[in-house]
């Protein structure tokens, strides 16, 4: 088992699940596109990329009859719901908020569902093509995203369902932080789509099921303050919870919050899961380097 590590003097942040986004609108449900800036198809262009399926949109009719009957179905759905919650009891789980019903970008997610917008030479031409779940099921190989604090690497390996802790990562594709412009967070239908930026205009939309902890520090440039600036009490609190995560806990993170209290951030590489990527050692102090417990703060100040 191998896992990728940065070298001496680079500070490892997060580690998540990266993937192309996947269409969800009915007309493009299931289907992703490479595009030039004229919208013209350029997977056949991917230099290196094996051939992948010809996806063709359904047409406005064809959706309309589908929703159609959808909307039938949902209306008897609804119905059934409304019957079993007169009675005693609870039916199923409630509703997720997370996602929107409303696209903000319909030619992008309704009409077309480009997941690469990439002139000839630009960044995102360089992606891997592993990243593409049609040409590289995640039932036999995942792909993850690692950030640090110069780059953004992507990093694959073969997946074994239920042994999710193996992990023999292959580096595929990096870029220094500097080639990165901007990312946008797309909320449209589940809501683990961002649009990654760079700074020749060229972008990738992808998606993942960790994508605030993949994308927090892609938006915004990593702050931490040096252990040396804390207080002692501060630094004991911060350097005592990193002892107690895994033996390969790396040095703690730490952030001021807006709330005015500390975050504190530990990667550990053994901790690394198949699905799920690094999963987030935190905790939150406040000024005087006491550990707080998740109902003494609004849970945005943990995040933010």
């Amino acid at each position: 088992m191998s896992v990728w590590l940065p070298e001496s003097g680079e500070t490892l942040i997060a580690r998540a699940p990266l993937a192309f986004a996947t269409g969800e609108a009915t007309q493009v449900r299931g289907m992703r596109w490479f595009r030039d800036t004229e919208r013209n198809d350029i997977q056949n262009e991917l230099d290196g990329w094996p051939e992948g399926p010809a996806y063709t949109a359904r047409s406005a009719g064809d959706s309309a009859a589908r929703n159609t009957v959808k909307g039938a179905a949902m209306a008897v759905g609804v119905a059934v719901m409304g019957l079993l919650s007169s009675q005693s009891g609870s039916v199923g789980p409630g509703r997720s908020d997370k996602g929107s019903s409303t696209s903000h970008d319909r030619a992008d997610e309704v009409e077309d569902f480009p997941v690469m917008w990439a002139a000839p030479g630009t960044v995102a031409r360089t992606v891997p093509w592993q990243l593409d779940p049609a040409r590289s099921p995640q039932d036999k190989y995942r792909t993850h995203a690692v950030i640090t604090d110069r780059r953004l690497v992507i990093v694959g390996f073969p997946y074994i369902k239920g042994d999710e802790k193996r992990i023999d990562d292959e580096p595929l594709w990096e870029t220094p932080r500097s080639d990165i412009a901007r990312v946008e967070l797309r909320d449209f239908k589940i809501g683990n789509d961002a649009k990654i930026a760079f700074t020749d205009s060229s972008w990738i939309r992808v998606s993942s099921i960790s994508r605030e902890r993949l994308t927090r520090y892609l938006i915004e440039p990593p702050e931490f303050i040096p252990l040396t600036s804390l207080t002692q009490a501060q630094r004991n609190t911060a350097e005592g919870f990193a002892a107690a995560q895994a033996p390969d806990a790396q040095p703690p993170l730490v952030k001021r919050n807006a709330c005015g209290c500390f975050r504190i951030e530990v990667v550990a590489p053994s901790t690394i899961h198949a699905s799920f990527g690094h999963s987030g050692l935190n905790a939150v102090m406040d000024a005087h380097g006491t550990e707080l417990r998740l109902t003494e703060y609004h849970q945005d100040d943990f995040l933010t």
